[in-house]
């Protein structure tokens, strides 16, 4: 993936540095494409978070800090000098249980981590985790829908479940009602997919697909301003299929190695040296002039 960085970008960089805050911007193909078409000058400035992946009530060696590292990062996020408009859990809030009691204490507690963001605006989607023992039953009771749409300042979200069918797959009635909502909008429609898994073939070896992204992928095809975030694989990635780009967010659990880069899928061990390290969330800018948004990525211990 191209990295574009001008002296806006450069500048942020640089501040970013001297905080002492890793950090990273990467050329997204989101774009304020709304403001266009409404005859506007210029685009609404807006900022949202994605964070992914807290698996909440894991526990061992690969994060001694299980039981802490979520509400650090929600003390992090609530340091943030400019909060977001929103924000976004791609998935995995908690770790999977076979007690089904267990399974909705867990999500409880997740709730009341998470209560003290300052970002009241939330949107969450349930991750394989969640809901692929019982096809997304308690996270429905905790959370609402599997998949929706909302729609920010001229951009249309579409939040699509790849995770309560235990094959790993969307359907065809949820790609249907993709089809059906899609059809309300123009092409230069500024479209944001928020997805569990990825939506295309990642490394399907590891779990790391969707079974059937290609019909999802051709029916967003047509639209010229498309956007994918997602989780599951616990890193940072960015990846295109023809104009749509693709990026995953790491974890606020564990890292994951690079997509087949072990025989066997497995936690990156904690380094007590580097606690943390691997970790993080990030902002998506929306205030980047021209086409580009700016992704940035922030650690879960800021300082």
């Amino acid at each position: 993936m191209t990295i574009n960085v001008d002296r806006r970008d450069f500048l942020q960089l640089a501040g970013l540095a001297a905080a002492g805050i890793a950090g990273a911007v990467f050329a997204s193909r989101l774009r304020p494409a709304a403001a266009a078409m409404r005859g506007d000058s210029t685009a609404d400035d807006f900022l949202f978070l994605q964070m992914s992946d807290t698996h909440w009530g894991f526990s061992g060696p690969p994060n001694p800090d299980a039981g802490g590292t979520l509400a650090k990062a929600v003390a992090a996020v609530n340091g943030l000098t400019r909060q977001p408009d929103f924000i976004v859990f791609t998935g995995d809030l908690t770790h999977t249980t076979d007690d089904p009691q267990e399974r909705r204490t867990r999500m409880a507690q997740f709730r009341e981590i998470v209560r003290p963001l300052r970002t009241t605006a939330v949107h969450f989607l349930a991750g394989e985790h969640d809901a692929s023992l019982d096809r997304g039953e308690a996270y429905r009771e905790h959370f609402g829908d599997l998949h929706y749409t909302f729609d920010h300042k001229g951009i249309h979200f579409i939040v699509l479940d790849n995770v309560s069918d235990p094959q790993g797959a969307l359907g065809d009635a949820q790609i249907s009602w993709m089809r059906d909502d899609l059809k309300r909008f123009p092409r230069e429609q500024p479209i944001v997919v928020l997805t569990h898994r990825p939506l295309f073939d990642l490394y399907p070896e590891w779990d790391w697909a969707t079974a059937d992204a290609a019909k999802a992928i051709d029916a967003l095809a047509p639209y010229e301003h498309v956007t994918v975030f997602y989780g599951h694989i616990h890193q940072e990635h960015h990846h295109r299929t023809g104009r749509i780009a693709h990026h995953a967010a790491k974890s606020l659990i564990y890292p994951l190695p690079p997509p087949g880069s072990l025989p066997k899928k497995a936690p990156v061990a904690w380094d007590p040296d580097r606690p943390y390290a691997g970790l993080g969330f990030r902002t998506v800018d929306a205030a980047a002039a021209g086409d580009d948004y700016p992704l940035t990525e922030w650690p879960v211990i800021q300082g």
